[in-house]
Formats: structure tokens, sequence, C-alpha cells
């Protein structure tokens, strides 16, 4: 019989942490969605709470959606170490494989 791997409560209701799953980032239990993809949502697509549970996570209600905002307020410097993780992880592979990530520059013939 295989053991399950835990999952860990935390003092917000909905969010949870859970080894294995997401790289145990704090989630919205029962879905793969991250504390901090909310907080993307919010901060770098200038959604409401309400705009994100209607439209990016319709599988979640608005109080998951809250739940996880709160928990960033209180964990700050752990959801924007993640990001900044993921920012150099980025930087990092465009540096060693330049070959493999494509120019995101606008195409200067299609100006014309």
């Amino acid at each position: 019989m295989a053991s399950e791997t835990p999952t860990i409560k935390t003092e917000y209701a909905h969010i949870v942490c859970t080894p294995g799953i997401v790289g145990k980032e704090a989630r919205i239990a029962g879905h793969r969605i991250r504390v901090r993809d909310i907080v993307a949502a919010r901060d770098l697509g200038g959604l409401s709470p309400e705009e994100i549970a209607a439209s990016v996570y319709p599988n979640l209600t608005l109080a998951q959606v809250y739940a996880a905002l709160a928990y960033y307020e209180d964990h700050r410097s752990e959801i924007d170490r993640a990001f900044e993780d993921d920012a150099e992880a980025v930087e990092d592979f465009s540096r060693r494989h330049p070959d493999l990530v494509r120019d995101l520059q606008p195409d200067k013939e299609l100006d014309s």
C-alpha cells in the first residue's frame, strides 16, 4: 500500500502546502493553483478578486481567492522570493540557451 504525502494545512482557510505538489508552494486546497498565481493575476493582470474568480479561475470561489491574497499579505517575502527565483531561472536559461529563446522584439519589417 503506497503512503500518501501529507498535506500541510495552514492557518488560512483554503490554503495548503504539500511536498511534491507545485514545489510545496502554498496553493488552493484541491487545486494546483498557487497563491502566487492569484497574486500575479491581480498584480500583473490588473484584475480584481471578483474578476479572478469569475474569469481566470472559474472553479475557485471568491473566498478561496481572498484567502490566497490574505496568505500573500502575511507571507509576502516568501512569495516574492518565488517570483524572483523564477525570473532568475528564466534569465539563466536565456543566457545558456540563446538558440532556444525566441526574440520577442517586434519584427521591424512588419512595421514598414
